[in-house]
Order: C-alpha cells, then structure tokens, then sequence
C-alpha cells in the first residue's frame, strides 16, 4: 500500500528515472525499494532497527520507568536474524543507489558494528564513521556501565573507487566557521517543541532524530534537487529537513501512524527561498572555464596585452586562448611559469588586464562568465 503526500508540496511527482518523489510508501522497505528503478537514488539515509536486546524495565533511582524502546519492530529472535534482516535492505539499497550515491547508516552499540560488516561484505566503500557526541544523554541510571553518550554514522559509497560522490568540503568548512568539519559531532538529541508527541503527551517515536542532524547530513553530501531516500521514514526528520533545503525525498515507513505524523508533519515545513539554501562551493564543483571562453565571448580581445601585478612580465592574447611573449608561448598557466623560471604558475591570479586606469585579475572574467553560464 502506497500514501502519497500530495499535499506536502506542489512538486509532488514522478522523476525522470520513474521516481515518487515527496511521498511516504507505507510497507516492507525491502519490497518496496526492490520496486524502484535501479541506479537512481543520489543518497540513501538509514535509521534501521537497533535490535536493543531489552529484557527488563530499566527504572530511574525513584522507580519511574525509562521511556525506553520497546516496540515490535526493535525485537529480533536472535542475531542471525538480525543479520539476514540488515543483508536484505543494504542489498536492495545498494541496487537503487548511483554509482556516485552514498549511503548513511545510524546505530548504536547494539547493532552498528554488525550492520558495518555486513555493510563491507557488500562492497560499499566506508568514507567515514561519525560519532554523534550528543550534549544531553539519558544517564545510566543503575551505575554499572559509562553513560551512553553517542550514536555512530556510517557513512559509505556505493562501491570502491568512485571519487566523484558529492562531499561539499567548503560549506562543511563555512558551517564550523571556517574550521575543517571533523568526524566528532556535538549536537543535542531530539527535545523541546521539535519532538513529536502523541494525543497524551508521550513521544511519539521513541528514536526521533534531531533536525539538527540531518541538516549536517543532508548539506554535506546532497546538492539542490537530489533525491534522499530513508528506508525507515519514522516521523519524517529527514523528509522535513529535505524539503526545507531544496532535496527532493522517498519516505519508506511501515506503520501506517508514524507515516501520517510523518506526512502531517512535513506539510507544515516550507522551503528556504534559493538564495538562503544555496551553499559554498569549493573549487572542485565550480564549472571549468578555459581561458579561451574569455576570448569567444568577447570579454578579451585578441591582441588584449597582459601583465603581471608588477608590470614586469607582459604577455598578448592570441586569438586560440593562448598568450605569446618575447620569450614564450603557450596556456596562461604555461606562459606565467616560463616568464618567472617557475615549475607551475595559476595564469587566473598571475595575469591581469588593465581596466579604467587599474589592473584586475583575469579571474575576475572568469567568474563573470560562470555566473552567467549559471
């Protein structure tokens, strides 16, 4: 049985690849992503299971009970189970992933090495493993173990040597303010007027995920109009945070009340406007540019002279995008090296060109033209 969620958003609709896009499918995520078309997923987020083992009420020191999980679809008969469970739906992930797509999966002690192997046997590709240090655990209450203070992610592609999955390194970088993102994150669990509740005041999911969380996941390995499937949708973290930011998603849920909190939920969110939900970009996802554009398009001359921020170094367009001087001829970058006996030379910094009485990089035409291109 499919719920569509028409209602979200006027994008509701099929992609391209046949996809369902913005809508919640209710029933066995293997089933159903086994239905969807191969190679056409960018990124797969992954909150499956623990499988917690519980076997008793954990109480508080006053003999309160531990709001804890305790709900059917945690309990497996044994960890051979649990396993065949975990082989199924990576599997059937890895089918409808791109080969450029990535893969987050979320657990804790209980479940994450287990699924991490099988992950391996595979052949996904880990990038990193993540540890969500949250701010403010449950402590434990009986005082035999460490207090559990965070979850891990996996973070996977789809299989080995793929180099160009979509990692976007400078807005991970802009987020810390400027500081490289490590592999260690601090952020809150879900609380406050973020956690869903039920009519009589109880959460309404017991391992909702903060938006916090998704938001780092989502910017960091998504870009506008990528489609994010969750496999165990919940209450929809991912879809709501999804739809703020420009992505498109597949909730898959089997509990028909999760999925209509879920749809209720995400209906209310609104998308950022372009221009907030755009991001840094690094130089590696900037269009190329040869220099030769400049010269097609107009934006140098043939015969323009070039020179270095000194004056010292002089060198003329040539009508193929290339420079020749007294001594050289060549690519901006070949030409740049040669004039100063250099190995290496970035002709877009080295050469300028003279404008009203000033002299201006040359890159400076260059990202003229890719906003334009843009």
């Amino acid at each position: 049985m499919e719920l569509g969620i028409s209602a979200l958003s006027q994008r509701t609709e099929k992609s391209a690849a046949g996809l369902p896009l913005d809508r919640v499918l209710i029933g066995d995520c293997v089933n159903l992503m086994n239905g969807l078309p191969a190679n056409s997923v960018d990124v797969i987020f992954a909150d499956p299971p623990y499988n917690l083992q519980l076997t008793n009420e954990l109480l508080r020191p006053n003999h309160s009970r531990v709001d804890g999980v305790v709900e059917a679809w945690d309990k497996f008969s044994s960890f051979a189970a649990y396993d065949e469970f975990t082989l199924k739906w990576l599997a059937a992930a890895k089918r409808i992933l791109k080969k450029t797509g990535t893969i987050w999966m979320i657990g804790s002690y209980h479940n994450i090495f287990r699924a991490g192997a099988i992950l391996q046997d595979l052949d996904y590709w880990i990038l990193n493993d993540i540890v969500w240090r949250k701010t403010n655990p449950m402590p434990n209450f009986r005082g035999r173990r460490f207090t559990n203070a965070h979850e891990t992610l996996i973070w996977a592609a789809r299989e080995p040597g793929v180099s160009n999955y979509t990692f976007n390194y400078d807005a991970m970088k802009a987020l810390n303010e400027g500081l490289q993102m490590r592999s260690d994150w601090q952020l809150p669990i879900c609380s406050g007027a973020e956690r869903l509740r039920d009519e009589t005041g109880e959460k309404a999911h017991p391992t909702q995920k903060p938006e916090a969380l998704l938001h780092r996941v989502i910017l960091a390995s998504t870009k506008e109009g990528d489609v994010i499937l969750d496999p165990f949708f919940g209450t929809g973290t991912t879809g709501a945070v999804a739809k703020r930011l420009g992505r498109r998603f597949i909730g898959i849920e089997r509990d028909h009340d999760y999925a209509s909190k879920a749809i209720a939920r995400i209906s209310k969110v609104q998308p950022l406007s372009p221009d907030v939900r755009e991001i840094t970009a690094g130089k590696r996802q900037l269009a190329r540019i040869p220099f030769g554009w400049l010269v097609e398009r107009g934006l140098l001359s043939p015969g323009t002279l070039l020179c270095d921020i000194t004056r010292r170094h002089v060198a003329k367009v040539r009508a193929d995008g290339t420079l020749i001087c007294a001594d050289a001829k060549g690519s901006i970058h070949q030409v740049g090296a040669l004039v100063q006996g250099a190995s290496t030379c970035n002709g877009w910094t080295f050469w300028h060109v003279e404008s009203k009485g000033a002299l201006a990089p040359i890159d400076l035409l260059r990202q003229k033209l890719r906003a334009e291109l843009h």
